[in-house]
């Protein structure tokens, strides 16, 4: 098969035909359709986040099963699937409780420590493949329905985890982004008000499209006059930060009301300060979030099949043109999300 190969951090892909992959026991091998490109693994290709090189990243999919080695699954031959990100053990605490993200014994990740999609095949463990719906037209719709598997499941999460509804303002640190961008039209779908926090100012515009009330630059010095203005005195009611370095979650912070949640994505790992007595007399609340269920990416799949979510696709590729997708996403060029159809 052909497969584009990261042999270390910050190197070129290097496209290569190598054996077709097979499936060990409790596997199955599925036939890659489109593979979303993200920021997530754009970390990985540049060594910001540490993978097992070489190693094919990418692993939000759409494909089909081509060879399975386990008795018991329900997986059959032909059958277009999803992947779920993390590799979990299904038996634990906290993956009976549909917490998957909290494993206790978590191994890793698709396309960090094993091969993901960025070829024509992938194989996985059979309980990371979720079914696509039959009601779903996924040959029409490739990267779309690719990129539910996080891009849409992610924010699915967050608007649960966060407790939001349709009396909250809520602020979205990152708005931009891939993720950013579909949070918004989450939470519009939720009839929840929503304001973008986006430092490309050129950005505003397709934040507004897709569920922001308005935009405003995080350095903007009249930041929280408007934030009064939009609130009418109280503050937000919750932001959710995808970017998560220090002065981010300091401003997200700074920028609650009573009651108010902040919910952390992003990974920069860096301490931020926040007032005890501030966070006592508002009654506030830090909620960390990591990716979704695998619940979560089915009821997902389900919003799209309904035609209630859209996700947004501004970039298609294929294998020869990774290298300068891989660029435009390290400079934060893409509108939504981009990807590879194969």
């Amino acid at each position: 098969m052909k497969a584009l190969i990261l042999n270390g951090p910050n190197q070129r892909f290097s496209l290569e035909r190598i054996d077709d992959p097979t499936p060990l026991n409790g596997y199955a091998v599925a036939r890659v359709l489109a593979c979303g490109s993200g920021l997530t693994i754009q970390h990985v290709k540049t060594g910001r986040i540490k993978a097992n090189y070489p190693i094919i990243i990418g692993h939000e999919i759409v494909a089909e099963i081509v060879e399975i080695n386990d008795r018991n699954s329900n997986l059959k031959i032909g059958m277009p699937v999803t992947a779920y990100f993390y590799l979990t053990c299904g038996d634990c605490k906290w993956c009976r409780l549909d917490r998957e993200t909290l494993c206790t014994n978590f191994n890793g990740y698709i396309g960090r420590q094993i091969n993901g999609g960025y070829a024509e095949y992938i194989s996985l463990p059979v309980k990371n493949f979720i079914p696509i719906p039959d009601s779903i037209d996924y040959k029409k719709n490739l990267l779309e329905v690719a990129i539910i598997c996080d891009a849409i499941a992610t924010p699915f999460k967050v608007i649960k985890k966060g407790r939001f509804t349709s009396v909250d303002k809520v602020g979205v640190i990152g708005a931009g982004g891939g993720l950013g961008i579909h949070m918004l039209k989450m939470l519009k779908l939720a009839n929840i008000s929503a304001v973008g926090f986006e430092i490309k100012e050129e950005k505003f515009i397709h934040c507004n499209k897709n569920g922001s009330l308005f935009s405003i630059s995080p350095k903007d010095e009249n930041i929280f006059q408007k934030i009064d203005e939009f609130t009418k005195g109280e503050k937000l009611d919750g932001i959710i930060d995808f970017v998560s370095s220090k002065s981010s979650l300091e401003l997200g912070v700074s920028l609650l009301g009573n009651g108010g949640r902040l919910v952390t994505l992003g990974g920069s790992g860096e301490n931020f300060v926040s007032s005890s007595n501030t966070m006592l007399q508002k009654e506030l609340e830090i909620i960390g979030s990591k990716y979704c269920s695998k619940q979560e990416v089915v009821e997902s799949l389900n919003l799209f099949s309904r035609g209630l979510i859209d996700p947004l696709i501004s970039r298609k590729s294929n294998f020869e043109g990774a290298e300068t997708l891989h660029q435009d996403i390290e400079k934060g060029n893409i509108i939504g999300r981009a990807g590879l159809i194969l």
